[in-house]
């Protein structure tokens, strides 16, 4: 789609606080994914806890998960939000010091998260386990992430909104509205508060709020990175504009209403599970049609995948997103619900998008950006981008094929009943076979760390090589 440009120099950008971003992310992927391999050789040897509180499996899970999630995929978020709106806004960041503190602001909360977690300080919400604190910076910061990020679409240069742009100021609104109204806590101590809610409102307020992390902070704002990205390393125009925009509209209405399928067979009223039920089944739609669009921008490249391994990151995340957007509507359904809750297939499920889908396509991204963040056309090492590729993937597939069996052999077995009545299989026996997939699921995680070390070196050696002059292409062949 063409845009009017308005006449006159390009702008400078700022990129020092993409940079910055993009830099934390790969370090706190490191540390995330290192605490995940930690708890999952936890739970495959128990002794590894090593009787000492701040270790337990307890304390460290949410630290991973908030490590993992907020951590690398927030600073993966910022860096490409703020990298994306100003090149397709022709304008700089808006708000000048702001930006910066958001950078400054969100390693802070990281920082508190890392050290109030392990010490048990937390108000044992799925994803917002961080004390009221630490939720009023988190708020200060997004509310300057918007203000920052919407500012600089008001001075755009263009008339246009590109739609990467859609899904980042979407998640934006969304996740502050849910931030705001899930943490919302009365205070007995600068280290302890209660909720405002109470019984089942609670844990609906809260599954509002979980699975809406996972649909705007997972899902809608990695869209964003999908919708530039894929594009632009492909050298491709979106396949369709309009299916684009179809799936915004119907992503972020559709996402919105599924939370209650997490509460299947509990106090929840049975026509809210059955509401969140329906609308996950919707979900599908939206998603798989994202999916496509982004899979046929490759249409008439497709022989870049053997040459390009950061599209192979990216279209293999997409992959893993329809796989991903798939199983979860199919799980929400009750009677598979009645299977696979509380097993190690909803931990499968999770991974198949972390890992698959998040970590996929913001390693993708990082990949097209650092290193135009110091003056270079490619990384240090375009052979060690496809080692990063190949063992990650590996390491994925090890991954989620161990839950997906452990989890389908524990739900099996916990449901065995003999003619009178009685449990065939005890739960520690349940435990027991599920052994070897841990150790499995322990080694796919060791590979996925690998990968996440080697583009750490990849990062550190492209941003300590200087820069080469570009030669003109005829006095290259000339020299040649």
């Amino acid at each position: 789609m063409k845009q009017a440009i308005a006449a006159g120099p390009m702008p400078t950008y700022n990129d020092r606080v993409v940079r910055n971003f993009a830099l934390a992310a790969v370090l706190w992927g490191v540390v995330g994914m290192l605490v995940g391999v930690l708890i999952a050789a936890q739970l495959t040897w128990p002794a590894l806890n090593l009787d000492t509180s701040w270790l337990s499996y307890g304390r460290l899970r949410p630290l991973h998960t908030n490590a993992v999630i907020f951590a690398f995929g927030g600073c993966a978020l910022f860096s490409t939000s703020y990298y994306v709106v100003q090149r397709t806004c022709q304008a700089p960041l808006w708000g000048g010091w702001l930006a910066d503190f958001t950078f400054w602001g969100w390693q802070l909360v990281i920082v508190a998260a890392a050290i109030s977690l392990p010490m048990g300080y937390t108000q044992g919400k799925e994803y917002a386990e961080l004390e009221w604190p630490i939720d009023l910076l988190i708020a200060a910061v997004w509310v300057s992430y918007a203000i920052v990020f919407f500012g600089t679409i008001g001075m755009r240069k263009v008339r246009h909104i590109y739609v990467a742009n859609w899904f980042f100021g979407g998640f934006i609104l969304a996740v502050a509205l849910l931030h705001i109204v899930n943490s919302a806590a009365i205070p007995v101590s600068f280290t302890k508060s209660y909720s405002a809610y109470a019984g089942v409102q609670d844990a609906m307020v809260q599954w509002w709020y979980g699975h809406n992390a996972v649909g705007f902070f997972l899902t809608a704002g990695f869209l964003g990175m999908m919708y530039y990205f894929i594009p632009k390393q492909a050298e491709r125009p979106v396949y369709s504009y309009r299916l684009s925009i179809v799936h915004f509209w119907a992503l972020i209405f559709t996402y919105m209403w599924a939370g209650p399928h997490h509460l299947h067979y509990t106090a929840l009223p049975d026509w809210a599970q059955s509401v969140g039920m329906v609308f996950s089944l919707i979900l599908l739609a939206p998603s798989w049609g994202g999916m496509i669009n982004g899979m046929m921008t490759l249409s008439g490249a497709w022989h870049k995948l053997r040459d390009d391994p950061i599209l192979k990151f990216l279209i293999v995340a997409l992959s893993f997103y329809g796989m991903a957007t798939f199983e979860g509507p199919m799980m929400s359904i009750k009677t598979v619900n009645a299977l696979s809750h509380y097993t190690d297939w909803t931990v499968g499920h999770v991974h198949a998008g972390a890992l698959g889908w998040v970590g996929l396509i913001s390693m993708g991204s990082l990949y097209h950006l650092i290193p135009r963040m110091y003056g270079k056309t490619r990384m240090h090492s375009v052979p060690a981008i496809e080692l990063h590729f190949w063992v990650s993937t590996i390491g994925i597939v090890l991954y989620i094929a161990a839950m997906w069996i452990a989890g389908v052999m524990q739900g099996l077995m916990w449901r065995a009943v003999n003619p009178d009545g009685t449990l065939v299989y005890t739960f520690v026996e349940s435990v027991k076979a599920t052994f070897p997939f841990y150790v499995i699921r322990l080694c796919g995680g060791l590979l996925y760390l690998g990968g996440m070390l080697i583009m750490a070196w990849n990062v550190w050696m492209t941003a300590r090589r200087p820069v080469v002059a570009r030669v003109p292409v005829g006095a290259a062949a000339a020299a040649a």
